[in-house]
Parts: structure tokens; sequence; C-alpha cells
């Protein structure tokens, strides 16, 4: 079972031990990263196994991979001795692990290491991308045959992270690390055990981070349930870019803890939606959803599809079949099933609405606002993509400029914003500012992070009735679970859910 080993970056051994202390209980081991510390407080590491009594990692990594260590190779060479060759002989209080870069041959600190229980970890790292060569580099790598290679890169795509991937597949025979930095490289870090690497590397969030890309070891333990992924756990996730704010992961992994299923809910950020088909392939991914900007981008890759997806044109929904790919469409239903129930109807009949943006939520907006009666407006920068959203429908279209808005008076009941304009990183913009709020206009935002969008605060100020994606969100939330589990979403479990 792979384990968790928190990357102590702090500037003294007491601080270290103390943040180690605050997180013990979500820690298997540790990493000491002697390059963080202090000049003084190097020259006390080799107490440090005893002061904790937990598994560390002896790691002293140098700028050029990626630490801080700016001193010359014989310091360093030097502070390994200290660490390593005063060990106990009982080996209770010594240092489990040693990570060498495999650049650095010291035979006789290698000979210490081994007859006081180290083990060796032979690392790489590549801070700037993905080498070709992984299996053949991981095979090189190893000096003997029992050290664990570590071997660490940093992927710009999802495709490389694909790469790597199959290298940890190719070399199923070793014992290694394979682990991607950076936002793409998140999946691998959170499925070490279905890599074969031992353990996971983290960082306290408000630490600085020893490595790009780690992940809070309460957040890998308690989100993710690290501890409890095997090689059988059923894998599902979502996937869209950048994917810096998804609530799913949350949602779906309180749900597969509530009912005790075997199965983790996992982010794969990409820029390519054929790349994480690849991925989801080789990694055997149950089902998905698909966000932003994936929801059209996904149909050339579904064999089979429903009525709402071939009506509307967009996917948030995948489960892998033994023919391929099927794809739902659950963000109408949500949106309609959020939006009536606030303002109490159960038809659009008589509403006059406007929808902002032309991409795959506008197209679910679109389609269910015209199922249930609606007559709407839609705006978007692109003028042509809100002509070609608007046309099947016979709605009114223009372009969110002064023209557009000055349309918007007859359409006003209920106003839609259905863009990524004022999600979080993007706060500042609020895709409505040339419109002036009546106060009797219902505004819904479909974002749900922050709260309320510049936009919706704007409304509510005018004093319109104002409702945020957060609803809608639960509502497709719901529905996606039916679609992966083949199961009605067990809704009692919601009383015990708390985000």
């Amino acid at each position: 079972m792979a384990k968790i080993c928190l990357c102590l970056t702090e500037k003294t051994l007491s601080q270290d031990v103390a943040l180690l202390e605050k997180y013990r209980k979500y820690v298997d081991l540790a990493e000491l990263r002697v390059d963080c510390l202090e000049a003084d407080e190097r020259l006390l590491i080799r107490r440090f196994p005893e002061m904790v009594d937990l598994p560390v990692i002896l790691t002293i990594r140098r700028e050029r991979d990626g630490g801080r260590f700016t001193a010359g190779e014989g310091s360093r060479i030097s502070l390994f001795s200290k660490a390593l060759a005063f060990a106990d002989a009982d080996k209770r209080h010594n240092f489990a692990y040693v990570d060498m870069e495999e650049y650095l041959n010291v035979p006789c600190l290698e000979e210490v290491a081994r007859t006081f229980g180290t083990r060796i970890i032979r690392s790489y790292h590549n801070i700037h991308g993905v080498d070709d060569n992984l299996v053949e580099l991981m095979r090189r790598l190893r000096h003997v045959g029992d050290e664990l290679v570590k071997v660490a890169v940093m992927p710009h795509s999802l495709a490389e992270v694909v790469r790597a991937v199959k290298a940890a597949r190719d070399t199923a025979d070793m014992d290694k690390i394979l682990l991607c930095m950076g936002n793409f490289g998140t999946p691998t870090r959170i499925l070490a055990e279905q890599l074969g690497s031992p353990f996971s590397y983290t960082t306290v969030k408000e630490r600085p981070a020893a490595g790009s890309g780690q992940l809070d070891p309460q957040e890998l333990a308690e989100l993710y349930r690290f501890r409890d992924i095997t090689a059988k756990t059923r894998i599902f996730g979502i996937t869209g870019f950048p994917l810096k704010v998804t609530f799913s992961p949350a949602f779906f992994n309180a749900v597969f803890t509530l009912e005790h299923t075997d199965a983790v809910y996992v982010p794969f950020p990409t820029d390519d939606i054929q790349a994480f088909i690849a991925l989801a392939e080789e990694l055997g991914i149950a089902g998905a959803s698909v966000t932003v900007p994936h929801k059209e981008g996904i149909l050339p890759y579904l064999t089979q599809v429903s009525e709402e997806v071939q009506g509307i044109g967009a996917c948030n929904t995948i489960v892998s079949r033994p023919k391929g790919w099927s794809g739902f469409n659950t963000d109408a239903p949500g949106f309609s099933g959020a939006l009536l129930h606030f303002i109490g109807k159960s038809t659009f009949r008589g509403k006059r609405i406007t929808i902002i943006g032309a991409g795959g939520a506008a197209r679910a907006v679109a389609a269910e606002v015209h199922r249930l009666h609606g007559k709407a407006l839609i705006l978007n920068r692109n003028v042509l993509r809100a002509r070609d959203l608007a046309a099947p429908y016979r709605f009114a279209w223009g372009p969110l400029d002064n023209q557009g808005i000055a349309r918007m008076d007859k359409y006003g009941d209920i106003i839609i914003q259905t863009t990524s304009a004022g999600m979080e990183g993007h706060t500042a913009v609020d895709p409505l500012e040339l419109y002036t709020f009546s106060g009797k206009e219902v505004v819904m935002d479909l974002i749900y992070k922050p709260e309320r969008t510049l936009c919706l605060q704007r409304a509510e100020a005018a004093g319109c009735r104002v409702l945020n994606g957060y609803a809608m969100l639960i509502g497709q939330a719901q529905l996606q679970y039916g679609h992966f589990m083949g199961l009605e979403f067990p809704q009692h479990l919601m009383a015990r859910m708390h985000f």
C-alpha cells in the first residue's frame, strides 16, 4: 500500500518537528530537506530520526535539481557523511532512506548507508520537461539491485503524463517512484499505488513546496482517501483546463466514503481532450465529468450519446463501456431543476430570458429554456457562435456589447450568465458590466466559486433575486453519479455531507 511522505522544508529542525507533529496522523514517513535548513541547523541532522520516531528520508537537493543547496559538492558529501557515518548499530534511529542523485557516486557513503540499514533512493529530476526514454532511464539509474529508483519529471501537457504512465506500466517489475510535477502531474501523486510507487510526496499548503504540484497531506489522506487506494480501486475524475476550481472531487469522494465504495475521483487537468482519452484508457478510468473547454471537443471520441447530447451538441459526462465511451449531459436538467425550484415554477412559459455566452454550458441552458417553453436572447462576444446557438430554437441573438445589451430590456425576466468570467482567478471580470440592473430581474450565474461573482453582487445590490451555480452543481453531480454507478443517487447521504 502506498504511503504519504511529508516533505519538511522549515529553516530549523525544531520547526520541522513541530510541523510533523501537527500532521502526523496524515503521514507515514517524512523527507528532511536539509538544503532548506539554516547553516547551523545542518550540523545537527543526525539527531532528526530520533526526534520524530518516524521513517525519514535524508535529502540534500542542489539547485540544479530544484533544491536550495548552493555550496560545493564537497560540502554536500560532508553533510551526508555526518548524517550516515555515525549510525546506530540497532538501526532504530537511523535514516530509513537517503536520496542520492544519479550523478552522485560516492561508494564509501553508499556502503555505510547499506551497512546501517539505510536504503538508497537513486533519483533523477527533470524540472524542465519529460524525457523521451523514461523506461531506459529508470533501468539505467539503479546502480545496485536494492536501490529504489525515483524519477520526477515536469510535464507541460497531459500527453506527456500519458508517456510517464506508460513508462510506469512498462517498469512494473522495478521498485521505483515515478511522479510528474506541476499541475498536469496531480493524478500521478494521487494514483501512486496504481503506478507502482511506494509513496507520494506532500507539502503543507502554507509552507514552501519542496516540489512543484505537491498536494497537502490532509487533502491527500482525507479528500482522496489515498491510503485506501488499491490496484482494484475504480477511478473516476473530472477533466478540463485549467481546472483550478472544481467542487466535484469533494462531492464524489465524500459519497464514496459514506457508502464504502472502493472508488476515487481525481482531477485530470488537460488542454488536449485526446490526451485525456488516451490516459483514461491507459489507467482504466471508469467515468469522468467533462468541463470547459472540452464539452464540445469530447464529442468525436464518443461511440454512443444520449438524446440530450445529440440535441444540445455538448457533453459533460462520459462513461466507459465495452464498445467505447458513452456521453451524457447532466448540465441541462441540473440547471433547469435548480432555477425552476428557485423561482417556484414548473416551466419557463411566459418568461423572456437573456443567456450570456455560447459555450457548452450555454448550449445546455438554451436547450432547456426551449424545451420548457421559454423565449431567449443569446449574447456572446463571438456573435457568430451566438447566432449558431440561437438558430435551432429561433431565439434572438446578438453581440455582448452596447448594441446587444440594449436588447436585454425585452428579455429581462431572467438573466443567466454561463461563461467563466468572474470565476476564481478572474474575479474582477463582470461580463455584464454594460448592463444596469433594474432590480426586477432574476439573475443566475452558473459559477459557484466565488459564491457571489461581481455580476451577482451588482445584481443583488440593485434588488434582484440572485442564484449562483451551487444548486445546479449538486443536481447535475447527482445525475452523473447515476450514470457512473448505474444506480439512483442515495439522497439520504446529503444530510451527512459537509462542504
